[in-house]
């Protein structure tokens, strides 16, 4: 059987191609943590904004840049967390035009959202809270498929295989299809095959 290419996730496994990532997340951004070593990594992140967490707007923010930054001087993509603060990411974003790539994971938001981030080149992840998410559901079957990932993001019980069923079904496309589609914008987003690492 064919690898299949989770975007982003919490507890990689031999059998599913996943990006190695480093990076401080936004909730841990008032601890006194050193910046992982980024070269080393193939995404930086997750990274962003999470302003339903008690940590400071202003903090938050300044590590999310500390992270484009990084991300830009090791030419990596970086990957989003976003939680009610997507007007500051968008604008903070807008500062960095010249990043390698944006993936928004576990995408969860209107046709109209989909349609900003899509538009400025940016690549939605879906995960099983995407596919609970009605309006979500909307995107995936109409959203530009070259642009599309995948994840399971921190639960362990989550299955990467459900989700490719879940996506490849609303699309009305064959999983086999799916993978062929998120394998060409792995290549794009790395410039790399992911099946040779």
């Amino acid at each position: 059987m064919r690898r299949l290419i989770d975007i982003h996730t919490h507890h990689p496994h031999p059998d599913i191609i996943s990006p190695r990532m480093a990076g401080i997340h936004p909730w841990n951004a008032e601890r006194d943590i050193t910046m992982p070593n980024f070269e080393e990594c193939d995404i930086v992140g997750e990274t962003g904004l999470d302003y339903q967490c008690p940590t400071d707007h202003t903090i938050q923010q300044q590590l999310f840049e500390q992270h484009l930054k990084a991300a830009i001087e090791w030419d990596k993509p970086v990957v989003i967390h976003n939680v009610k603060a997507i007007d500051d990411i968008l604008r903070i974003l807008g500062r960095y035009p010249m990043l390698r790539g944006v993936v928004f994971h576990n995408f969860i938001g209107s046709l109209q959202l989909a349609e900003t981030l899509l538009k400025r080149g940016y690549y939605l992840s879906i995960g099983q809270r995407s596919l609970r998410s009605p309006k979500t559901r909307q995107v995936i079957v109409s959203m530009d498929i070259s642009k599309l990932f995948c994840e399971t993001d921190e639960a362990p019980s989550e299955s990467i295989e459900e989700v490719y069923m879940e996506v490849a079904k609303l699309r009305n496309i064959s999983v086999n299809t799916l993978l062929d589609h998120i394998e060409n914008n792995y290549k794009t987003l790395f410039d790399k095959d992911p099946l040779l690492g």
